[in-house]
């Protein structure tokens, strides 16, 4: 049966004219109400970023060594590459760090080992006969040499667990809950003699490591439930093995620097908590018997891990100001953000229901704006790049690999918003950029921001060039205005946002619409004359 409907001229005009005003409405909402004014102090400069960058751990000897070459090449680009398409859209998210996991010889041996999961298994370059296998992670090496061929500017090497015959049991995790290193006595020597000849090996291949870090986490017990390599360390048993590797390095005349710390949470870094705690105090203070300051190859860089300081604004904003406020009493030490997934529950953030793709790439712009502007961060980097796992719920990874992609070839992995939420950062503020102070007319304090318009700001070191990143936390479209402090000219030159729609991917946006969409990230870039 066909049914037609018939509407007179009078009634779809009025329709069409209530489309019209309706449409008009919206459109000059953002003009109509006040714009937010943001007073960029470009002679009120802060910290000087080093890089921003992402870890490969476990997954990448698999991509690198089994995946089809166009899509290990694809994912590379994805991470490393600063080219833009002919839509201006970018083609990657530029990268300026790398992290390498030098193994601990897990994966010899296999499920004796005692980890459950063959990925997170990983090669040792050294035999347990003293020979150097260089053929031994393979995947990891390819990906490495992506990095370096992309221009990435910091190569980094890290480690969870010693070779496993340095051992006290023998294998890649603890036995017992002690706190003290599963390292045998004997071996401190042995263990940084080894870092060192892996570096002098990725030296010759022309892929230098310009840090080492040696130790991972050493607050956590590291058993046999944590289903990785891993090692707790007490400080004195850190401040040991930094020597030890420095007097190796240094004897080898090799350049890389050692990074140190690398606190499972921030707040081990100054505060109190029982074993492994007040670290700034215990290897920057000049007093400490401790103190790494001196010592040839050694940095001022702070290494600290953001999970589990983010649950609540109060908790993202008082750890880093007290981290921030504590490095101030050193001359010179920076904080590196050199681990951070949505590990805790905090990316909830008060969202009803299950947090979307969106929300967990809001959060996670949130906890990169405030490493930045609260904790000084002049470092950030993400852990894990990629893992297997659900896109639509991306708590632990940038691109998401498919669990089923051996039966499902053509579907193997999954871009998610994270990855575009970081490149916001990654791909537009460089290393050498200097964060700017900025100032806003809205009046809001530090809490009420955080769940509002977040901003951060830098320039490049000649001047020429300013990246403004703004977060816009709320449901409705708001309106910025800027005024660049004491310059007459300033020209906004490019314009990109990323919000929930599905093609908005750091996606170029008209340059004289100031507008930030609703939940959104947007980078705005100003030309200098």
């Amino acid at each position: 049966m066909k049914i037609q409907l018939h509407f007179s001229g009078v009634f779809i005009k009025r329709v069409v004219l209530s489309m019209i005003l309706l449409s008009s409405a919206l459109g000059s909402f953002c003009q109509d109400q006040k714009a937010i004014k943001f007073i960029l102090l470009l002679d009120k400069t802060v910290q000087q970023i080093h890089n921003i960058g992402g870890s490969g751990c476990w997954y990448t000897e698999e991509i690198g060594k089994q995946w089809p070459l166009a899509k290990k090449q694809h994912i590379a680009e994805l991470l490393f590459s600063r080219e833009f398409d002919k839509d201006g859209r970018p083609k990657g998210i530029g990268l300026s760090a790398w992290r390498f996991n030098i193994g601990g010889g897990t994966a010899e041996q296999g499920d004796s080992s005692g980890i459950a999961d063959p990925a997170r298994r990983v090669e040792c370059f050294l035999s347990p006969d003293g020979t150097y296998d260089w053929s031994k992670q393979q995947g990891y090496t390819w990906m490495l040499q992506q990095a370096k061929n992309y221009g990435v500017k910091d190569l980094i090497a890290f480690v969870n667990s010693p070779p496993v015959q340095f051992n006290k049991n023998g294998l890649g995790y603890k036995s017992q809950k002690d706190g003290s290193t599963n390292l045998r006595p004997d071996k401190y020597n042995a263990y940084a003699n080894f870092l060192t000849e892996v570096i002098k090996h990725y030296d010759k291949k022309n892929l230098h490591f310009n840090y080492i870090s040696p130790i991972n986490e050493p607050q956590w017990d590291w058993l046999k439930e944590s289903n990785q390599e891993g090692s707790p360390w007490t400080n004195e048993e850190m401040f040991e093995i930094i020597k030890s590797l420095n007097t190796s390095l240094a004897k080898q005349k090799l350049k890389t620097k050692i990074l140190a710390t690398e606190a499972g949470q921030l707040d081990y870094l100054y505060e109190d908590k029982g074993r492994t705690s007040r670290q700034i105090d215990n290897f920057w203070n000049p007093k400490s018997p401790l103190y790494i300051g001196g010592l040839s190859n050694t940095t001022k860089f702070v290494e600290g891990h953001g999970y589990f300081t983010e649950n609540g604004d109060n908790t993202l904003i008082t750890v880093r100001r007290s981290l921030r406020d504590t490095l101030k009493k050193y001359k010179g030490l920076e904080y590196w953000q050199s681990e951070y997934s949505m590990l805790g529950n905090g990316f909830k953030d008060k969202t009803s229901g299950n947090p979307n793709e969106m929300d967990h790439a809001l959060f996670l712009a949130k906890v990169i704006n405030h490493d930045f502007t609260i904790g000084d961060a002049s470092a950030w980097h993400f852990w894990n790049t990629y893992e297997p796992g659900n896109p639509l719920n991306p708590r632990y990874f940038l691109i998401a690999i498919n669990p089923k992609r051996a039966k499902n070839p053509e579907t193997m992995y999954t871009i998610t918003k994270n990855l575009w939420a970081l490149g916001h950062y990654s791909l537009f503020i460089r290393p050498g950029m200097v964060r700017i102070e900025t100032q806003r007319n809205d009046g809001l304090n530090d809490m009420e921001i955080a769940q509002q318009i977040m901003i951060s700001a830098f320039k490049d070191p000649k001047g020429k060039s300013i990246v403004v990143n703004v977060i816009n936390y709320t449901h409705e479209a708001k309106k910025a205005d800027f005024v660049l402090e004491g310059l007459a000219k300033g020209k906004l030159k490019k314009h990109y946002i990323t919000s929930e729609k599905q093609d908005d991917n750091i996606r170029p946006y008209p340059v004289d619409d100031t507008t930030l969409p609703p939940r959104s990230i947007s980078t705005f870039i100003f030309s200098v004359p």
